[in-house]
């Protein structure tokens, strides 16, 4: 049931693949409202991913033109506050700038924009035809997420971060009080704890691309100056990459004709946001196929999702752990960054003491194609024994079926 109060979001990310699939899932999610999109650096730079989301919005757009009866499917499209789109940090607060072109493509989309160029958006067009659905500011990030902290109530924006931490850590060092007595909840995608890393083996991307920032916000040398950790939910890899939209699922049930750059999707054919989605997971399949794996992983997606179902609560105390919906478990576990050298960006868990759950005994379950839920291996987890220590990060979601479904049905209408 979708709750008569909307959750209030800013959402900070560097548009890639799995970032304009999640905004689309935003985008269809009652449960929201979005305030503003702060774009960074990251998958790609930072002026490719400000014109992402302009793709992403053109593309909603012609969906409900040819399919008027999916103007109700996308709640947040034209909403009757727009949300503010502003530009944030072009590179990390210290270090070498890195992308993730490898993955994303120079465009951020796997390239669309010389492959599929029906896609791309016209200036006029950027003049004209998006005052219904964001307004443009020259504004900072910061100056913007300061603004809208102090102008809602207290304790009721979620921030979620889909990119390099950056944004927030700028918000911090620069307006530390107000966000410590204002910020509702924070959702970071980031990490690996107990797995590997997917831009180097130590390291998840998020965090490897402004590993200074991640330091100070999840580990600073005192724990008054970094986040309300109580109001904190960590997406590591650990979890995020159990979540995965199979591309044999993906033409079953959405759109036969999809193949890879080798058959490129014909606009003339399929609903626009089918043409649109199926163009920019093109060169993503081609990718994953290369690492032995026949899905898009759904991190950000898998982000967003929490944020929908995990409300801020001003019930959460200054120790502990965040509330969470059914479904959702959520642990703390203390570790240091490593921001230099061949290991930048490794999460160092503390594995000195025994873990803290919500739950007296939590058992870890093995993830199957049956299994109601999803969680991460944590039959080593050791994580501090006092609850004011350590990050809480999510360890079991209602499972990867159960976010298939949302996305299937909220994205492209289609009931599984």
């Amino acid at each position: 049931m979708v709750p008569t109060k909307k959750i209030p979001v800013i959402i900070d990310t560097d548009p890639g693949v799995d970032d304009v699939l999640a905004i689309l899932l935003a985008l269809a999610s009652p449960e929201l409202e979005i305030l503003a999109y702060i774009v960074s650096f990251g998958n790609t730079d930072v002026h490719s991913s400000y014109e992402n989301i302009y793709r992403l919005y053109q593309a909603v757009g012609r969906q409900i033109a040819s399919h008027p009866e999916d103007k109700a499917r996308f709640p947040n499209y034209a909403p009757d506050v727009p949300p503010i789109l502003v530009t944030g940090p072009d590179g990390p607060i210290e270090g070498e700038r890195h992308s993730a072109i490898y993955f994303h493509g120079r465009d951020g989309l796997g390239n669309i924009s010389q492959t599929h160029p029906d896609l791309n958006v016209s200036p006029d067009d950027k003049d004209h035809a998006f005052h219904a659905n964001f307004t443009t500011t020259s504004k900072s990030g910061v100056q913007v997420a300061l603004e809208l902290l102090q102008s809602r109530e207290e304790r009721s924006i979620t921030y979620i971060v889909l990119g390099p931490l950056t944004g927030l850590a700028l918000l911090m060092r620069q307006h530390q009080e107000v966000v410590q007595k204002r910020i509702g909840r924070v959702v970071i995608m980031g990490g690996a704890l107990d797995v590997p890393g997917n831009v180097t083996p130590a390291a998840e991307f998020n965090i490897f691309a402004d590993a200074h920032a991640a330091k100070r916000l999840l580990c600073p040398a005192s724990p008054e100056n970094g986040l309300p950790l109580e109001r904190v939910m960590l997406l590591p890899l650990d979890i995020t990459t159990l979540h995965e939209l199979t591309f044999p699922f993906y033409v079953e049930r959405v759109d036969p004709t999809f193949e890879s750059t080798r058959k490129p999707s014909i606009e003339s054919n399929k609903p626009p946001l089918v043409h649109f989605s199926s163009a920019f997971f093109e060169r993503s399949r081609e990718v994953m196929i290369e690492f032995g794996k026949d899905v898009l992983e759904l991190h950000d997606i898998a982000a967003v999702w929490c944020a929908l179902e995990n409300p801020p609560d001003s019930a959460d105390k200054e120790v502990g752990l965040p509330s969470t919906s059914p479904g959702w478990i959520v642990m703390r576990r203390k570790f240091d960054i490593e921001r230099t050298g061949e290991t930048a960006g490794m999460m160092i868990p503390d594995r000195g003491t025994r873990a803290l759950s919500q739950l007296e005994h939590h058992v870890p379950r093995s993830v199957d194609s049956n299994s109601p839920s999803a969680e991460a291996e944590t039959d080593d987890l050791q994580i501090p024994t006092d609850p004011a220590e350590g990050v809480p990060y999510v360890v079991e979601t209602p499972g990867p079926e159960a976010l298939v479904r949302l996305l299937t049905k909220r994205v492209w209408g289609i009931d599984v």
